[in-house]
C-alpha cells in the first residue's frame, strides 16, 4: 500500500486577510498524523500503511520510532483519548471536525502516555492544524491542549474513569478497549475457566508485540531467538527483519507463530499420503498458504489456493513466488468453489473472515472499527465456508477452521452450529495435535472440546482459534 497522499497544507490568513507564514511541522508527527487520518477516513490499515509511509518521508530510524509510537498510541487509546479530549473541548468528540480531533488524540497521547515536553507536544499540533486547517481550528486546538497540559495522567484518568456508567466502561478506559470487546474476551475466557486472567489479556493487548518470522520448511532455516512452539518460528535478530528477509529471497518472512500453528496442525493432524490434494479456501495474504505449499512440496502433493479480492488474491500469488512449484490461486466465492469441487480435496484450511479480535496488539485501530453488528453479519459466512468445506472434502479428509478471533460466536459458535445434524464428521483434537506440533509444552486449558484458542498473554501469539474437522471415512 503506498504512503498516503499529503493534502496541500493551508495557508494561515490573519485576522485582516493577510497570509501569514506557517511553521514547519517536524516530519514524524506529520507521518503520524497523515496515516491517522488514512485509518480513521479511509478504513486503512496503520501496520500496512505507516512503513511505507516512513519510507517516503525518508524519516530517521530516531524519527520512523516517534511517528510509530504516535500513531500506535493515539490508535490504541482512542477511547481514553476521547473522553479527555470531551471533557477538555466541552463538547462531544462527535462535535470536533475529524481533522482537527486526530490531531488533539496525537498530542494527548504526548502529554499522557509519552515523556515529550508538554510545550512541544502543543506548539507541533497547534502547528500542524495550522498548516492543515488555518488560525481558527488551530486556536481551538491550542485551548483544548492547554487545558489537557494542566492536570496530571493520573488527574485525568481518575476524572473519566468517574464519569464511567459501569465497571466495564471504567476497565474499558483503563485498558483502551470498548464494553463489548470486554464482554466477549471474558466470556471466551470463562469457557475455559480462566476469567481473572482477563486483565491480563487486556494488557497484552497493549503491548507492542515481538517480530516473529517463519522459515517455510524445505527451503529455509529457523534462526535464532527460536520461538517456542512451533519449530518454523524465529524471532527478528535486532527487531527489523527487513534484513534477514530480503537475503532469505522470501522464503524467510513475517508471520505471527500462532498462525503458523494452525497451518501446520492441518499438516500434522494425520500422516501424509502422496498424491493429496489441499486447499487454503480464504488465502489472503498468502502466508499460511506459502507455509502449506512448502510442506506441500516436501511431500509430492497437490495444493490449490482461493482468494475471492483480487487485489489479495495478487498478495497470495506473491506470497507463494518463493516456493518453487505451481499453486493455482482461485478467485471465487468460497463456497462457489467448494460446492463446484465436492468430495474433491483431502486438506482444506478455512482461515475464514472474522472480526480480528486476536490481533489487536497490530491492529490496534480494530478494536474502535468493529461492532458487535460485525460478528452478526460475518458469522452466516463463517458458517457457510465451513459447511462447503466440509462438504468438499474426499473421505478421511480434514478441514482445519481458524479464526483471529477469540469471540465465541465466530469460534465454538460456527463449530457448534455446523455440526448440528451432521453425522458424516467427527471433530478431532486439535490441542492433542498442536501439544504434539509443538517444541515446548504449550498450556491448552481450552474448553473441554479439544479445540484450541491461543492467547497474546498466555502464548505470546495472536488470539487464534483452531477446529479441526475429518470427514467419515466410507465404510
Amino acid at each position: 500500500m503506498s504512503a498516503p497522499r499529503r493534502r496541500p497544507a493551508r495557508t494561515p490568513h490573519n485576522s485582516t486577510g493577510g497570509a501569514t507564514q506557517a511553521r514547519r511541522v517536524q516530519p514524524a508527527r506529520r507521518v503520524a498524523y497523515d496515516v491517522l487520518r488514512a485509518v480513521n477516513d479511509s478504513d486503512a490499515y496503520a501496520n500496512l500503511l505507516l512503513p511505507s509511509a516512513i519510507t517516503a518521508a525518508s524519516l530517521s530510524p530516531q524519527d520512523a520510532a516517534l511517528a510509530t509510537e504516535l500513531t500506535y498510541g493515539a490508535l490504541r487509546r482512542r477511547g481514553a483519548y476521547d473522553a479527555v479530549i470531551a471533557s477538555a473541548a466541552g463538547r462531544t468528540v462527535d462535535e470536533i471536525d475529524p481533522a482537527v480531533l486526530d490531531a488533539l488524540r496525537l498530542a494527548t497521547h504526548q502529554l499522557l502516555s509519552t515523556r515529550v515536553a508538554s510545550h512541544a507536544a502543543v506548539n507541533e499540533s497547534v502547528n500542524l492544524v495550522a498548516a492543515e486547517l488555518g488560525r481558527g481550528p488551530a486556536g481551538f486546538t491550542n485551548a483544548v491542549l492547554r487545558r489537557i497540559s494542566r492536570d496530571t495522567p493520573g488527574q485525568w484518568q481518575e476524572r473519566i474513569e468517574q464519569a464511567a456508567r459501569s465497571d466495564d466502561e471504567r476497565l474499558g478506559l483503563r485498558t483502551a478497549h470498548p464494553v463489548w470487546v470486554i464482554r466477549a474476551l471474558r466470556r471466551a475466557l470463562t469457557a475455559e475457566g480462566r476469567a481473572d486472567e482477563l486483565e491480563d489479556l487486556l494488557d497484552a493487548d497493549n503491548a507492542a508485540p515481538e517480530v516473529t518470522l517463519v522459515a517455510l520448511p524445505g527451503l529455509a532455516e529457523a534462526g535464532e531467538p527460536r520461538r517456542p512452539y512451533a519449530a518454523t518460528a524465529f524471532g527478528s535478530p535486532g527487531g527489523d527483519p527487513q534484513r534477514v528477509i530480503s537475503a532469505s529471497g522470501g522464503t524467510v518472512r513475517v508471520q505471527d507463530e500462532g498462525s503458523q500453528l494452525v497451518a501446520l496442525a492441518l499438516t500434522a493432524a494425520k500422516p501424509i499420503a502422496e498424491g493429496e490434494k489441499w486447499l487454503d479456501l480464504c488465502a489472503g495474504p498468502g502466508g499460511k498458504t506459502a507455509l502449506l505449499a512448502a510442506v506441500a512440496r516436501q511431500h509430492d502433493v497437490t495444493l490449490e489456493a482461493n482468494e475471492v479480492v483480487p487485489a489479495r488474491a495478487g498478495l497470495v500469488r506473491g506470497a507463494l513466488k518463493a516456493v518453487p512449484g505451481d499453486v493455482t490461486v482461485h478467485e471465487q466465492d468460497g463456497r462457489d468453489l467448494t460446492a463446484a469441487n465436492l468430495g474433491g480435496f483431502d486438506r482444506i484450511l478455512v482461515d475464514a473472515p472474522c472480526t480480528g479480535l486476536g490481533a489487536l496488539r497490530r491492529r490496534p485501530e480494530a478494536r474502535w472499527r468493529k461492532s458487535p453488528a460485525d460478528v452478526a453479519e460475518l458469522a452466516p459466512l463463517q458458517a457457510q465456508l465451513l459447511s462447503g468445506a466440509l462438504d468438499a472434502l474426499a473421505p478421511g479428509g480434514i478441514v482445519a477452521y481458524a479464526t483471529c478471533s477469540p469471540h465465541l460466536a465466530e469460534t465454538s459458535g460456527i463449530v457448534a452450529e455446523v455440526l448440528r445434524g451432521r453425522d458424516d464428521v467427527t471433530e478431532l483434537d486439535a490441542a492433542a495435535v498442536v501439544s504434539d506440533l509443538v517444541e515446548s509444552p504449550i498450556d491448552l486449558a481450552g474448553d473441554g472440546t479439544g479445540r484450541v484458542q491461543l492467547w497474546p498473554h498466555r502464548h505470546g501469539t495472536d488470539a487464534m482459534f483452531l477446529a479441526l474437522l475429518q470427514r467419515n471415512p466410507q465404510e
